[in-house]
C-alpha cells in the first residue's frame, strides 16, 4: 500500500514536529509548541493532573497522556489558546459531553476518540465563537446527540484531516444560521477524511469557503455535501460512493439576513469520483465568478487522483491510530 500518498507522513518522528504542519486553511496552527509538557495522569473530569485542568491554563502547553481510557465529561471542556491535546501513545475516549473551543486560537487536537455525547446541542467538538488557527487531526468521532464537529460564529482558518466519522446523523456543520452574516469570514479545509455511513452534513455549509480534497464519503443517508446560503465549496479528487441514497450534492436555499433574495451556495467539483450511481447533480454556474480557488490562499496541498488504493488508505489510516508517542527530542542516527 502506497503510504507515501498520505500527507505530513513524517510528523511522528518527534513530538512537536506536528506543529505548523497542517495543510490548508489551518496551516498556521502551532498549538502549544512554545510551552512545556503537561502530563494528564488521571481520567477524572477535573482536578490536578486532569485534562480539564491543563486546558484551562493560560500558558501554552503541549498536553500528553500517561493513562488510557474514557474521560466522562459532565460539561463541555473548554480549551484555551495555544494548546496541543496530543493523544498519540495512549487511547483516550471522550463521552458525556465534548470539547469547546471558544474565542481561542492555535489549538491542535490529535489522535483522540469521541463517542456517546448526550444532551441537547451536545457536539463532540464545538468551535465558536471567533476561534482561529485550529487543526483537528486523526480523530474518531461517532454517536453524539447533535453534531460531531461544528464550526460557527466567525471561527475560521481551520483544517480537519484524517478523521473517521461513523454512526451519526448531523456530521459536520459549518455556519449555523442564515442570520449569522459575519460567518462570511469562515474558511475551512477538510482532507483525507472518511465519512463512513454517516447520514448528512459532510459538511453542510453556510457562507463559508470550504476546500474538500481526497476524502472518502460512502453510504450517506440523505446527501453527502450541502451548499447553502452564499457558501463556496471546492470539491477536489474526493470519492463519493452512494448507498441507497444517490444524491451527492444537495443545494438548500436560504436568505441572508442582509439580503432581499434567497440563495443557495456554489459547489465546484474537480476530479471527483462518483461510484455506485452517485449523482453529482451539479447546478449550472451559480455566481461562478465568485467561486474561490484554494491557490488564492495557500500554494501547496498533498492530493492524488481518487482510486481504490486511496479508498483502502483512508479506511485504514483515518481516525485514532495505535501509534507510540514520539520522543520529545528526536534521536538522530549515528
Amino acid at each position: 500500500m502506497a503510504m507515501a500518498s498520505l500527507p505530513y507522513a513524517d510528523v511522528d518522528w518527534s513530538l512537536r514536529a506536528l506543529a505548523g504542519r497542517a495543510e490548508g486553511f489551518g496551516r498556521f496552527s502551532i498549538g502549544g509548541l512554545d510551552g512545556p509538557l503537561y502530563h494528564v495522569t488521571t481520567l477524572a473530569d477535573d482536578g490536578p493532573g486532569s485534562l480539564r485542568d491543563g486546558c484551562r491554563q493560560k500558558e501554552p502547553l503541549w498536553i500528553v497522556f500517561e493513562v488510557s481510557g474514557t474521560i466522562e465529561l459532565s460539561s463541555y471542556l473548554s480549551v484555551s489558546s495555544y494548546k496541543t491535546i496530543d493523544g498519540r501513545g495512549q487511547r483516550i475516549k471522550f463521552s458525556g459531553k465534548g470539547l469547546r473551543l471558544k474565542e481561542c486560537e492555535h489549538v491542535i487536537i490529535c489522535n483522540l476518540e469521541f463517542e456517546g455525547g448526550r444532551g441537547p446541542d451536545v457536539d463532540a467538538i464545538q468551535i465558536k465563537p471567533k476561534s482561529r488557527h485550529i487543526w483537528i487531526d486523526r480523530c474518531s468521532l461517532q454517536d453524539y446527540d447533535d453534531g460531531l464537529i461544528d464550526i460557527t460564529r466567525e471561527s475560521t482558518d481551520i483544517t480537519v484531516s484524517r478523521c473517521h466519522f461513523s454512526r451519526h446523523d448531523k456530521t459536520m456543520l459549518i455556519g449555523a444560521d442564515p442570520t449569522h452574516i459575519e460567518d462570511r469570514c469562515i474558511r475551512v479545509t477538510i482532507h483525507h477524511c472518511f465519512f463512513d455511513g454517516t447520514r448528512q452534513r459532510h459538511p453542510r455549509v453556510r457562507f463559508g469557503k470550504v476546500h474538500l480534497y481526497n476524502n472518502y464519503t460512502r453510504n450517506w443517508g440523505i446527501y453527502a455535501v450541502c451548499p447553502s446560503v452564499e457558501s463556496q465549496i471546492y470539491s477536489q479528487c474526493n470519492i463519493y460512493e452512494a448507498g441507497q441514497k444517490t444524491v451527492t450534492f444537495k443545494y438548500l436555499t436560504e436568505k441572508a439576513a442582509d439580503q432581499e433574495e434567497s440563495r443557495s451556495g456554489c459547489l465546484r467539483s474537480e476530479g471527483d469520483l462518483f461510484l455506485n450511481e452517485a449523482q453529482p447533480c451539479l447546478l449550472e454556474e451559480v455566481d461562478g465568478e465568485s467561486m474561490f480557488h484554494p491557490s488564492e490562499y495557500y500554494l501547496t496541498w498533498t492530493m492524488e487522483a481518487p482510486s481504490d488504493a486511496l479508498k483502502e488508505i483512508l479506511q485504514l489510516c483515518t481516525g485514532w491510530q495505535s501509534i507510540p508517542r514520539p520522543p520529545e527530542q528526536a534521536v538522530l542516527a549515528p
